[in-house]
């Protein structure tokens, strides 16, 4: 996955001159008028199954109406919805260590859930043990759990994948092991709770480290505020694990260090292939989680825009962008709303630009271009993956996903981040665009915080479609080096998932609209092009595809 170097030939798009659209009009005013409407607090946050999600819906479904384009869905109309069972849920928690009660505080010392769609969760005296990373990777040899058997027990997990030093070099991880320094699915919260509900655990703790995270433990608590979603599932999503939790390093390390155990030393075991779960000394958990309980219809919106050859129309190009954000919390002092104007406010005024300047093009593409805003990106990239698992259109006639997830505001960049560079011949043809334009490409800076898997494209992926995951670019016109990596650590570090995540006096989205530009040709180009985009060869998504397409 991210940073991968491997060699390929790659196939060729013949593409004819006319696969380039004549330059269509994207207008930063018009941009920062529909995230400022997104974004404003008269839309609440944009959280799913409130007032919020319906003025947010029906303003993305009036534009798409009102360019012409038509209904996405094949029953005629602009809506897909999706089945979410909401639970919020109130935990507490508390160990005991050699017989000492060593107590927790929610939201500062750990988070907790269910997602089981049940009103009451009790873990009684679940012994704890840790299981390193929490990973089994046949393909890698690797078995964090070898023949240990936890059902019923609470696991304690590290974060990411297992950073493996390279024999060679141990100042740098081996590049044959997890991708080196890209993070694979494996090191994801969703895999990690997924192999606990497998194994029969009781309560699945992960261990949080903001620099390996990627975020502080703060967007942690924010994203368990109030009500969360999953899709609703025929069990109630009880083959889930019962209890799924994060706690801070500082008080796993002291619960370790009251049970005579060095958590930094097992962490350094757990890098071998050879660790075995450690159960801690005469220590349990407790858990218990009240979910209040709802279930709720939530929307994509989808817009069509049929394509002009008959033989070829019945295939697509599906742009992306998560309209949802975190609502608001009534309990918070100050400002309460999520306004989410970069994330993702931003990415839907983004999608609703591209589909506005398809409607304008003088020759529109010959295969058909689906417009599609997916809901409950924050609560698990949920409206993605109900499309890609109930998709509207065939998928092996889907050529590509391109999405689109916080857009640059900060002014033009010379260069435009891929994240997952190497994947798929859909970078090949950004590459491209953005050379013809005088730019260039630069895959992600951080692959080891796993960006690739936490947004909407992936949901696709999954299921063996071609995605592209583009973001904004770091080397800006006459400001000093590293200024652009600086700006995206300020907004996560200050903004990202808080309610300061406002639309502000300073943004500059002349680079936002270069970015539109290239999305919209790259897309252009695929529904042109003589050949479907590929899956590079070694990425995990690429058997599945060819499977599908046989």
């Amino acid at each position: 996955m991210n940073g991968m170097r491997i060699a390929a030939l790659l196939p060729v798009l013949l593409l004819c001159s006319c696969s380039k659209p004549s330059e269509p009009q994207i207008s930063a005013e018009t941009l920062l008028s529909d995230i400022k409407t997104l974004a404003s607090d008269e839309f609440e946050g944009r959280k799913p199954g409130t007032p919020g999600e319906d003025k947010t819906v029906a303003f993305i479904e009036k534009q798409f109406r009102d360019m012409g384009l038509k209904p996405g869905n094949p029953d005629g109309t602009y809506i897909q919805k999706v089945p979410l069972a909401g639970t919020k849920s109130t935990p507490e928690a508390t160990f005991t260590v050699k017989g000492k009660k060593l107590p927790a505080t929610a939201d500062k010392d750990f988070v907790a859930v269910s997602t089981r769609f049940t009103e009451n969760v009790e873990v009684k005296d679940s012994p704890v043990v840790f299981v390193g990373y929490g990973v089994v990777a046949p393909e890698y040899g690797w078995d964090d759990y070898k023949d240990v058997d936890v059902k019923g027990k609470t696991i304690v997990m590290l974060v990411n994948d297992p950073q493996i030093p390279d024999p060679a070099d141990p100042s740098k991880l081996d590049d044959h092991m997890f991708h080196g320094k890209a993070m694979t699915y494996y090191g994801r919260w969703t895999y990690k709770y997924e192999i606990a509900s497998e194994k029969g655990a009781a309560a699945a703790i992960i261990v949080h480290e903001t620099a390996l995270a990627g975020y502080p433990f703060e967007v942690v608590v924010s994203g368990k505020v109030g009500e969360m979603f999953n899709i609703q599932r025929p069990d109630s999503n009880m083959g889930r694990v019962p209890v799924e939790s994060w706690m801070t390093y500082d008080k796993t390390a002291e619960m370790f260090q009251a049970a005579g155990l060095d958590l930094a030393a097992l962490k350094k075991e757990a890098l071998k292939k050879e660790f075995k779960p450690v159960a801690l000394p005469a220590t349990t958990a407790n858990f218990k989680i009240k979910n209040e309980l709802r279930k709720a219809d939530s929307r994509n919106v989808v817009a069509k825009l049929e394509g002009t050859d008959p033989a070829l129309k019945d295939e697509y190009v599906i742009y992306t962008a998560h309209w949802d954000h975190l609502g608001r919390d009534p309990q918070a002092k100050g400002d309460q709303i999520y306004n989410g104007a970069r994330d993702n406010a931003s990415g839907t005024g983004g999608l609703i630009e591209i589909a506005r300047a398809y409607t304008k093009m003088a020759t529109p593409p010959k295969r058909s271009i689906l417009f599609l805003s997916v809901t409950a990106e924050e609560q698990g990239l949920l409206g993605a993956k109900y499309y890609a698992e109930n998709p509207l259109y065939p998928l092996k006639k889907t050529l590509a996903n391109i999405n689109m997830d916080e857009l640059n505001t900060y002014g033009k960049s010379t260069d435009m981040v891929i994240v997952g560079l190497g994947n798929s011949t859909l970078d090949d043809i950004v590459t491209d665009v953005l050379k013809a334009r005088g730019r260039t490409v630069k895959g992600d800076a951080q692959p080891e915080k796993g960006f690739y898997y936490r947004s909407d494209h992936f949901e696709f992926a999954k299921q063996g479609v071609p995605a592209l995951d583009p973001e904004g670019g770091v080397e800006f016109p006459g400001k000093p080096a590293g200024w652009g990596q600086q700006k995206r650590e300020e907004f996560d570090e200050k903004d990202y998932h808080k309610p300061s995540d406002e639309v502000k006096a300073d943004w500059d989205l002349a680079g936002a609209v270069d970015d539109l530009l290239v999305f919209l040709e790259t897309g252009y180009r695929v529904a042109q092009g003589d050949k479907f985009p590929e899956w590079k060869p070694g990425t995990e998504f690429k058997a599945k595809r060819e499977a599908m397409l046989k």
